[in-house]
């Protein structure tokens, strides 16, 4: 009897873990359905949907309203693009060393010059004199023959040296600042040798069309985000610059910012590419990624972002061509509580997974 007891209570002990395990695996199931429920109904609406692969946010016509988000048409714009290139601030040593050279020996010719008309008068006279019942020897004529021989042949020689420095200079600067640094007193050049101005050696592209007299370009420090400075075309140069191939050309700057062996960045206007866009006003371009990007409007209630081209500044805004035409709307106030939606359903979106 005692045995068949222990056994129903065995069996009884059984059942009731049984079942209480039972309802512990039920009720785990109804718990996290009712959390994952509650959850679902306090989460808010997302504005943000993804459509061809670019993010719009939706907000409703009020909600617009309320955050202060306006929207405003693009004009139509042309705009002269510009060509940008480099250019190297150039040392003139070389070039005044040669000058110097030149001039001197240049010099040398005119004062042997001078000496040949006194050592002409001179073989003259004691040419005459010998002939005269040879009131002087002939050995004197013959050295004052030989004197006047050796100033021609001086000259001659400093001459050719002149002449031989001016070909060099023509040589490695080209035909205008040879010019300038073979004759006396040129102003131009005398700015670059008291520093007031600096020579650029500036590399346009080879399809670039070349400069004309009387034009200019702006420069400035590459890297520094300097004010540019206004340079102004001189000729062609003979020399290239050995980092970057094309077509170069001389500059001449105010040296006020500039310094020899800097590297400079330059930018020329291209007169036969005129490109048709719109203005993007500077409060409709927000930040983000060291990129510009405004928000297009679509439709009453979406909002797209779009990237610009920053490069081209015009007025109190950019220009900006192809994405954008004229008549978009764009956001001119609340672009960047558009962004930080965006990014806060992104956030969201990250969380949950």
């Amino acid at each position: 009897m005692n045995r068949k007891l222990a056994a129903v209570i065995t069996l009884q002990t059984l059942i009731i873990i049984f079942l209480f395990w039972m309802l512990v695996i039920y009720g785990k199931d109804e718990y996290e359905t009712y959390a994952h429920r509650g959850d679902a109904e306090i989460e808010s609406k997302s504005h943000v949907a993804t459509v061809n692969g670019a993010a719009v946010v939706t907000l409703s016509v009020v909600s617009q309203q309320q955050s202060g988000i306006v929207s405003s048409p693009l004009s139509a714009s042309s705009h002269q693009t510009t060509l940008s290139t480099y250019g190297t601030v150039l040392g003139i040593d070389p070039l005044i060393e040669l000058r110097t050279r030149y001039l001197a020996a240049r010099a040398d010719a005119n004062v042997i010059r001078a000496s040949i008309s006194n050592s002409q008068q001179e073989y003259q006279r004691l040419l005459q004199l010998n002939r005269d019942n040879r009131n002087v020897s002939g050995r004197a004529v013959a050295a004052a023959e030989a004197a006047l021989k050796s100033d021609e042949a001086r000259v001659v020689a400093a001459e050719t040296t002149a002449n031989s420095l001016r070909d060099s200079i023509r040589q490695q600067w080209g035909e205008t600042l040879a010019a300038w640094a073979t004759g006396a007193g040129n102003e131009s050049l005398q700015g670059l040798m008291q520093y007031r101005e600096v020579l650029i050696l500036v590399t346009l592209p080879f399809d670039a069309a070349s400069p004309s007299k009387g034009s200019s370009l702006l420069v400035e420090p590459t890297g520094t985000g300097g004010k540019p400075v206004n340079a102004s075309y001189i000729a062609p140069a003979p020399q290239t610059d050995p980092t970057i191939q094309g077509k170069t050309f001389y500059y001449r700057a105010s040296a006020e910012n500039l310094r020899v062996g800097m590297r400079v960045s330059v930018h020329l206007a291209a007169h036969d590419k005129a490109a048709q866009g719109v203005i993007v006003p500077s409060s409709a371009v927000i930040w983000y990624a060291d990129k510009a990007w405004v928000y297009k409007k679509q439709g009453e209630e979406s909002f797209i972002r779009s990237q610009i081209n920053a490069d081209n500044e015009a007025g109190d805004g950019w220009f900006a061509a192809g994405s954008l035409k004229a008549g978009d709307e764009v956001v001119t106030s609340g672009a960047q509580l558009l962004l930080s939606e965006e990014f806060k359903d992104q956030i969201k979106n990250e969380n949950g997974d």
